[in-house]
């Protein structure tokens, strides 16, 4: 066969080999989101997966002779959410190329691409690489934000860097340990580990001439999610809190490809959804998860999160980490 494939634990840890460049191109689009994929000697072509999906983070190792990915304008239009992912480069080098930047990767290194646009990762010889997947909403800064990082190299031995790179290794070396309760609640922990890295890196880039709102910006999302609970939050509490016009505090967030309505539904609804795969809190009515986070009229929230997730929230709430 060209594929094999099997469970390293009863839980979720899989693993999965390629025998053929064919099988290898089924197997990681079917793994990440459709790709295209190309190698100079697809004879001699050899891969292996290992992964876990832990909610909505898939965690994948990927070691593989030479080859590239290419995510096209066609692909893309094919694909309804959007996701990122973030490499860590655990050996060998790799490069990555999104939004006319390219970023090459030394061991340790680490860099974030957006599966909504186009992008290409190649790897001269044997690789490799852990690739961690979510959707956009998971992180709680604008998508637009964090496309001003895609193809920037975030070194090992710089910055957070230095901290976050090495969990990232222990993460692809300990998947089977990532089970149950606790690896659900990590999962979580993972993204918002990330959101601070992207955070303190557009922090650092925030005195750019070209980007006068990025400070402001910073300040609204950190007042916006300690007020989330608040059910009358709205464009103009948050701008009167800012000392700025309505008008301008929408033209910040159209900046970065948001909205400011959007961008509160979006994190209300992100916490809602976490909170009610957390297995700490299974013994807490759904109606109160949702009031604790704005959102007071049960069928309105219902409605809208099965816009979001495709299934309403008593559906959702099942126990992804049994």
């Amino acid at each position: 066969m060209p594929v094999t494939a099997a469970r390293e634990t009863a839980d979720a840890v899989q693993t999965a080999v390629a025998h053929s460049f064919s099988a290898w191109h089924d197997l990681i689009s079917e793994s990440f989101v459709p790709l295209h994929v190309r190698s100079s000697n697809p004879e001699k072509f050899h891969g292996r997966l290992r992964s876990r999906l832990l909610d909505e983070l898939s965690i994948i190792e990927v070691t593989a002779t030479g080859h590239s990915v290419h995510r096209t304008p066609s692909l893309i239009a094919r694909s309804d959410r959007p996701y990122f992912k973030l490499n860590l480069q655990l050996a060998d080098t790799g490069l990555l190329l999104q939004d006319n930047r390219e970023a090459v990767l030394q061991p340790g290194d680490l860099a974030v691409y957006d599966t909504s646009r186009p992008y290409t990762v190649a790897f001269e010889s044997d690789c490799r690489t852990l690739v961690l997947m979510f959707p956009h909403d998971a992180l709680d800064l604008p998508a637009g934000s964090v496309g001003r990082l895609t193809a920037t190299r975030m070194a090992a031995d710089k910055g957070l860097g230095r901290m976050i790179s090495p969990f990232m290794t222990q993460l692809a070396e300990n998947l089977e340990v990532l089970s149950g309760p606790s690896g659900h609640r990590l999962a979580h922990n993972t993204v918002d580990l990330l959101s601070t890295m992207f955070a303190a890196e557009l922090d650092q880039a925030q005195d750019s001439p070209e980007r006068p709102h990025e400070e402001l910006l910073g300040g609204i999302r950190r007042f916006i999610e300690a007020n989330l609970a608040d059910p009358g939050l709205s464009p103009a509490s948050i701008a009167a809190a800012h000392f700025i016009s309505t008008r301008h505090l929408h033209n910040v967030f159209q900046e970065a490809g948001t909205t400011v309505a959007h961008w509160i539904r979006t994190r209300r609804l992100e916490n809602c959804r976490r909170e009610l795969r957390d297995p700490l809190l299974a013994h807490r009515p759904v109606s109160a998860i949702a009031a604790r986070w704005g959102l007071v009229d049960a069928a309105h929230f219902s409605r809208i999160f099965r816009s979001a997730f495709g299934e309403p929230p008593s559906t959702y709430r099942r126990p992804a980490w049994a």
